[in-house]
């Protein structure tokens, strides 16, 4: 079974791109779930076509313990398993700790048997604890940043690869590659390229931006179902293959800020 994680900075991106490439995943056959680590509960609103309100949490919560798996797994398109972690209210409570015991309910209860992909959709900079669990605790072995050529997104995906880095040592956890997600930077597939050389890994693709992806998400649908001969759709079907048959799994060598900096200044002129 394939375990992956995408991490990356709020905004950027990265549930439209977990959620193509689950579709992709999909269409080649292989049994995939999808499981969203945000307490939007948004991470799978593309392949259920609607925001999915029987979060782990909620139903925990309702049955006091003994939901199954019926309760909380929801069917997407082309059978995609979708599981969404769920959270506190805003302002009440840790996200953080919502992420911990929703997995290692889901795990007590076996959602994980069965599958040829797990994809897990990771709020944030892994600045808490409760967002780190799928690297510290070896849910995902293969991490995957989504990251634009702006500066603070490349902050944080720096900021990820030192998490990956840190829990490296302890089990299989490694880093897959940085994905690229347009924002029409000066350079910036070139930069992002250079980044990830920096960090030891590889841009394993770079996605162009596209109103074509919007379109889709108006109609609550990822681009493979949308518009799947489309160009767009071929660059979320191309990064599944890529990860797919990635061999290129590293140990992370984050940059200090200052680096950072003066890497993106120099792509900037």
């Amino acid at each position: 079974m394939k375990k992956i994680a995408f991490y990356g900075k709020g905004g950027i991106g990265k549930s439209t791109t977990a959620s193509n490439v689950s579709a992709a995943f999909a269409e080649m056959g292989r049994h995939v779930c999808q499981i969203g680590c945000d307490p939007k509960n948004d991470s799978t609103r593309l392949l259920l076509g609607r925001i999915c309100k029987e979060t782990v949490l909620d139903i925990e919560r309702e049955k006091k313990g003994t939901a199954q798996l019926s309760d909380i797994v929801h069917t997407g398109w082309h059978d995609i398993k979708c599981i969404e972690a769920g959270g506190p209210d805003p302002g009440v409570g840790c996200a953080g700790r919502g992420i911990i015991v929703a997995l290692e309910r889901l795990k007590a209860l076996h959602a994980f048997d069965d599958l040829d992909v797990v994809l897990y959709d990771v709020l944030g900079d892994v600045v808490c604890g409760g967002f780190a669990v799928p690297i510290r605790e070896g849910y995902a072995s293969e991490i995957y940043i989504v990251s634009s050529g702006e500066l603070m997104s490349l902050y944080a995906a720096n900021n990820i690869a030192k998490g990956v880095q840190r829990f490296a040592a302890r089990g299989a956890v490694k880093l897959g590659g940085i994905i690229g997600n347009g924002r029409d930077v000066l350079n910036e597939r070139e930069l992002l390229e250079a980044f990830a050389a920096r960090l030891g890994t590889q841009l394993i693709a770079y996605i162009p931006r596209s109103r074509a992806v919007h379109e889709a998400e108006i109609h609550r649908q990822t681009l493979i179902a949308y518009a799947p001969t489309s160009e767009q759709a071929q660059y979320y079907v191309r990064l599944a293959q890529a990860i797919d048959t990635n061999e290129m799994l590293t140990v992370p060598t984050p940059m200090e800020f200052e680096e950072l900096e003066e890497l993106v200044e120099s792509y900037g002129d």
